[in-house]
């Protein structure tokens, strides 16, 4: 009877439960939003990923930068403007477990097809980003949770490019044949932008490894030969992998004044100073784009110099000790950023792969010899006159955003031809130019880091070595990686050890030398 009793009162009990829980739900479900989850909505998240998520905003946009020595930041001593390079993650890869989802939730089999293309497009982008900064990484058994691989091993960087060169060979062929897609923010789902830029980016993967061309695994110059043969490729500007910004709050450039309302009160007067490294190059050519990359010092327009000379934008050394920089801060001497970056909230797109990118790295094969029939020069020139369009383009006709040094189209197409613009004498003095104008391109441009690994593979730019201020240990050295992720060391150790074993004699540090550089 007291079982009979007691089962009596639980019924009521889980039927007031039950029904409570779905009056939960209901009350708590969003009429206006989806529950369920769709192709194009994990290719909206993937994209934005490895775009919005690597250029951030405010500080962190600006902290690339700094490690490729075009500003300086004022508000304290930056580790990356001084060369300090700690650990790394793998964050960006654990991306990667939504391409199935994104794959198996099409509706057609060409949509399946462009799903797929984006998933090895990702994939190649995620797992190149992440070799660049440490080397060896985990890639074949990589993302593999829901199969217990809790513990991946790591590749050698070797097999890692074969993979991403692999995957970047099936975007290109599924691109091909697939249908444009939803869910995509910045070519809006067309099948053929996104095939140029996977080629495109290709070219810049084969690059990278310029000192493998006798590897035979790799075929570096026959793969490069033949998709400059073969396949499309970014045309110009309008092509480039990039974000474009307009007033919403949350949606507005990186660097400039967020609409009012959005809670956003970090102030950027006062941080950045434009470095020598960027400014006298440009001041050698009589390059304009100085006069839209930056304001004039106020001491000089105060002394009468004219906001249209080359002579009104002092750039500061960006290994000089932070006290002196101060100093110099202090006293305003110096150019910073142009207003327009601060003032407009769509003052540029912000590419993480250009159509320069391409077009210097098509321009430094040919100097090397890998590709004949167009010149480098010609490559070269598309280079330049592609940048100096889409920043003129996006600048609006204001004396404060040019300073009375427009960029015309007689201007910048007469540019490349410049002596001491026109590459001229050894390969490696023609090197030193396309480096140096690939870098002038991507202020405030480019994949993550990308002028570093420039600097790292060429030496071009060159940045100043002051071992008084430098900190990576030694301070004689300028570090060539950053170090493992924390994460693998506390939850994958054994194959850590095994990589940093099998690379570095046991010993990861920033000054390693990786597969790659060798």
């Amino acid at each position: 009877m007291k079982r009979i009793i007691k089962y009596m009162l639980i019924l009521p009990l889980l039927a007031t439960l039950t029904n409570g829980c779905k009056k939960f739900e209901d009350i708590n479900t969003n009429p206006n939003e989806t529950t369920q989850v769709n192709s194009a909505m994990l290719a909206t998240g993937m994209i934005l990923n490895v775009t919005r998520g690597d250029i951030s905003s405010t500080k962190g946009f600006m902290q690339p930068f700094l490690l490729g020595k075009y500003l300086t930041w004022g508000e304290g001593q930056e580790g990356f403007q001084y060369n300090r390079l700690g650990r790394t993650d793998f964050d960006r890869i654990t991306l990667l477990r939504n391409i199935p989802s994104m794959e198996n939730y099409a509706t057609s089999d060409a949509l399946k097809k462009s799903y797929q293309g984006l998933g090895h497009f990702i994939r190649a982008w995620q797992f190149f980003m992440a070799t660049m900064q440490v080397g060896d990484i985990p890639y074949a058994e990589a993302v593999k949770g829901e199969t217990n691989v809790l513990q991946p091993k790591y590749d050698t960087q070797k097999a890692v490019f074969m993979g991403i060169l692999n995957e970047l060979d099936q975007a290109n062929q599924l691109f091909a044949t697939g249908a444009n897609f939803e869910g995509d923010p910045i070519y809006a789902g067309n099948v053929d932008k996104w095939r140029r830029l996977t080629n495109s980016f290709e070219l810049h993967v084969l690059i990278n490894l310029y000192k493998k061309t006798a590897d035979a695994d790799l075929k570096v110059i026959d793969r490069f030969k033949d998709i400059v043969a073969n396949r499309p490729l970014m045309r110009d500007y309008r092509d480039n992998f990039a974000l474009a910004y307009n007033n919403t709050a949350g949606q507005n450039y990186p660097w400039s004044d967020v609409p009012a309302g959005s809670g956003n009160s970090f102030v950027k007067s006062n941080y950045t100073m434009l470095t020598n490294t960027l400014l006298a190059p440009l001041k050698a050519t009589d390059d304009r784009r100085l006069f839209y990359y930056a304001k004039p010092s106020p001491v000089k327009i105060t002394a009468g110099v004219s906001q249209s000379d080359y002579n009104a934008y002092p750039g500061v050394e960006p290994s000089d000790a932070f006290s002196a920089l101060q100093t110099r801060r202090v006293g305003k001497d110096y150019a910073d950023l142009n207003n327009r970056y601060v003032q407009l909230v769509n003052a540029e797109p912000v590419s993480v792969f250009s159509c320069w990118d391409m077009q210097f790295a098509l321009a430094e094969a040919a100097v090397r010899g890998w590709i004949t029939g167009t010149t480098a020069q010609v490559y070269y020139a598309d280079g330049i006159t592609n940048s100096m369009n889409a920043v003129a383009i996006n600048t609006p006709d204001l004396a404060d955003y040019h300073h009375n040094m427009k960029m015309d189209a007689a201007y910048i197409l007469a540019f490349p031809a410049k002596p001491g613009v026109a590459l001229a004498g050894s390969t490696e003095e023609q090197i030193k130019q396309i480096i140096t104008q690939k870098y002038l391109a991507n202020f405030l441009q480019g994949g993550k880091y990308q002028s570093w690994f420039e600097n790292r593979r060429t030496g071009y730019p060159v940045f100043t070595l002051n071992s008084t201020t430098n900190l990576n240990t030694p301070s004689t050295n300028f570090p060539l990686r950053w170090l493992y992720p924390s994460n693998e060391l506390s939850y994958n150790s054994d194959n850590l050890d095994a990589a940093v074993q099998s690379q570095y004699g046991g010993n990861d540090n920033t000054n390693q030398q990786m597969w790659l550089l060798k």
